[in-house]
């Protein structure tokens, strides 16, 4: 039998999770998307709390997290900041292939030293002319006898200002597309690595997003994940993994438009009554509490599927697709229902509205989920 209530360590994570957000994220946000100033601070103290690394699993110093845990989380920070949370959880997008792929000493290798101090790694799969078509990466990982050299470009990499390893993919042969993708982690500080400057976003401005160059970096081949030919396997799952995430932070971003949106509508006062009497904007309001809701049951579904160990491919795309698409809407909504104060940066939705536009693009684009999606209903049919 279905049910939809928390449960009471559920209810804790989600308390703790707003408390932080509302406390420590809301009082910065703005400030740090001005400035554009990576939020060191504040994610020091999520990681105090537990609130980062999500993902990894107990026997290597991790939480114990659900799928389900997970997603609760995300939509509280993204709730906070979307911003500040897409670098939270772009630590679980690169931790994700290790705990996919890796074995047990490169988990205990690579995994624990996250619960024990405060760090970041960074997930490096697009390239400067490979976003969506992943399968065409150019980056190469050639065999040298006792190691691998690396040799090649990788775009919008985020955290990659501050990440202690790399987790990156590229191909021991190009004319193999996806059967020559393989996934090797990189200290980040091998010599030959090129970090790019910061670059200057429309929206999640407090995180940092950079281009890496790799020139013939010398790695381990201990540091491969599973066997060469293996990384296209295992950007998929975690893709199944981090998705749900993704959708997540975009469902938090929605909640807080709808909340700003309801709040400044019962005080907005036109033609005599508050603009929350008025039916054009109550249908605005039920249409965003519409696409809140049913974002988080495709959300939570995804996530479920994962804890219950069932593909969720299929419904991992859906919710990444509807919750962004939803999220932009809600917000760029919210901004109509302020009027003209809505495109001020003195009120929140304005940067709701900006941060909203990444989730349709980042993670893979609508269309590609679209794709994706497609694809698996034609198997079932």
């Amino acid at each position: 039998m279905l049910n939809f209530e928390y449960t009471s360590e559920q209810k804790e994570i989600k308390e703790l999770s707003l408390k932080f957000a509302r406390n420590e994220m809301h009082p910065k946000a703005q400030e740090y998307d001005d400035n554009k100033k990576f939020p060191g601070d504040v994610l020091a103290k999520a990681w105090e709390l537990g609130l980062m690394n999500t993902s990894i699993p107990t026997e290597y110093g991790g939480s114990g997290f659900t799928a389900s845990d997970s997603v609760l989380i995300t939509e509280c920070l993204a709730y906070g900041c979307m911003g500040m949370t897409t670098s939270m959880m772009a630590n679980d997008l690169a931790l994700l292939p290790i705990i996919i792929g890796g074995s047990d000493e490169q988990k205990k290798r690579w995994l624990t030293p996250f619960t024990n101090e405060f760090k970041f790694a960074s997930f490096c799969l697009t390239e400067p002319g490979n976003g969506s078509d992943a399968a065409g990466l150019k980056t190469t990982i050639k065999d040298n006898g006792d190691h691998y050299v690396v040799t090649g470009n990788k775009m919008w990499i985020t955290n990659a200002g501050h990440a202690d390893l790399f987790v990156v993919y590229g191909t021991i042969d190009p004319a193999l597309k996806h059967k020559g993708i393989s996934c090797i982690v990189i200290d980040a500080s091998s010599e030959g690595i090129e970090i790019g400057k910061a670059e200057d976003k429309m929206g999640h401005r407090c995180s940092d997003t950079r281009s890496l160059n790799f020139n013939g970096v010398k790695v381990p081949k201990e540091n491969m994940l599973g066997a060469p030919g293996e990384g296209w396997m295992i950007a998929m799952k975690t893709l199944d993994h981090s998705r749900p995430l993704v959708a997540s932070c975009a469902l938090g971003g929605a909640v807080r438009a709808l909340e700003c949106a309801s709040q400044y509508a019962k005080e907005r006062v036109q033609f005599g009554v508050p603009i929350a009497k008025h039916q054009a904007i109550q249908t605005i309001i039920a249409d965003m509490g519409i696409k809140v809701e049913a974002s988080r049951l495709l959300v939570s579904k995804a996530a479920w599927l994962l804890d219950q160990g069932l593909p969720n491919t299929k419904v991992a795309s859906m919710a990444k697709a509807f919750a962004a698409d939803s999220c932009m809407q809600i917000t760029t909504d919210a901004v109509q229902v302020y009027g003209g104060y809505g495109y001020s940066k003195e009120y929140p939705v304005e940067k709701l509205m900006r941060d909203a536009k990444l989730i349709q693009i980042y993670e893979g684009t609508s269309q590609i989920q679209r794709l994706v999606i497609s694809r698996e209903i034609f198997k079932e049919y």
